[in-house]
């Protein structure tokens, strides 16, 4: 058996006892939605393709904090692909999981197949990382591989949306003719960046709505694409309802009307649907 590195030893005591397990791949629809990957990349500064080399089982009184059903185990795995990571990773890493076993008391075989993890460094020299999640070992596909790279690119390009905190404040123009105005939303992220929507209201047209990721209201702006980071960063941080708050100095109509105008906003973007519960914090 394979010796545990210092960094693996310490890290099996500190493991939560409510870790989920391990998430499969499907050979048809994919159970894991846009919203989980997402998830899972945004939270996560090492990504790789990876291949089970060993999986070593970690005796029981070693992980005392393992959850009911699961077994732990001690990872080796070969890195195929990196796909997030400065600095890159070496070709062999180590790390843990507990995987969920099965009505027999048997884990599932994952010896020789192909993940994708989402992790954090532990070593930067030893090849130790610690996933970002109990489950944040994926089956691979190339699929999968495809979508992830794809929020990736948008992760880390130039003009990526920040992460929602809060919505700042809102309040509703009207315009010169009866049922014409514009109301803007401002919103509170992370890194402090600004983030506007816009929706305008035309006499005898739809209401359109808008996005800017930028102190001046953006003129071609547009409404975000469904599964796309804008999309997430909306659909699945803002609050169903325009907090009270956010409407302090705007008179009973313009403020009634700000609220209908944020409902279609929330209306459009739809629901944000996951198939894994996500264990994160906008980033």
């Amino acid at each position: 058996m394979q010796k545990l590195s210092m960094t693996i030893i310490t890290l099996l005591w500190a493991i939560t006892a409510d870790s989920l397990a391990f998430s499969q791949s499907s050979t048809a629809a994919d159970p894991l939605q846009y919203a989980d990957l997402a998830d899972l990349s945004t939270g996560a500064p090492i990504i790789a393709h990876v291949t089970v080399k060993e999986a070593i089982k970690v005796d029981p009184e070693r992980a005392p904090n393992a959850p009911p059903g699961t077994q732990r185990y001690y990872i080796v795995a070969t890195t195929n692909a990196l796909i997030r990571g400065q600095g890159g990773i070496p070709e062999t890493i180590r790390y843990i999981i507990d995987l969920p076993l099965n009505e027999r008391g048997k884990a599932p075989k994952i010896k020789k197949k192909p993940f994708i993890i989402f992790a954090r460094n532990l070593s930067a020299t030893n090849g130790d990382v610690q996933l970002s999640a109990p489950d944040a070992q994926i089956g691979w596909t190339p699929a999968r591989d495809q979508r992830v790279r794809s929020i990736v690119r948008e992760i880390v390009a130039r003009n990526a949306p920040p992460a929602i905190a809060s919505i700042g404040s809102a309040f509703h123009v009207p315009g010169t003719i009866i049922g014409e105005g514009e109301t803007q939303i401002f919103l509170e992220t992370v890194s402090r960046d600004p983030v506007s929507i816009t929706i305008l209201s035309r006499e005898g047209q739809k209401k359109v709505w808008a996005v800017s990721l930028s102190e001046i209201v953006d003129e071609a702006a547009r409404a975000p694409v469904r599964n796309s980071l804008l999309w997430y960063r909306l659909a699945c941080f803002l609050p169903q309802s325009l907090p009270e708050e956010a409407l302090t100095g705007d008179s009973g109509s313009n403020a009634n009307q700000a609220r209908r105008d944020y409902n279609l906003v929330i209306q459009d973007l739809g629901n944000c649907p996951r198939s894994r519960r996500p264990e994160y914090r906008p980033r």
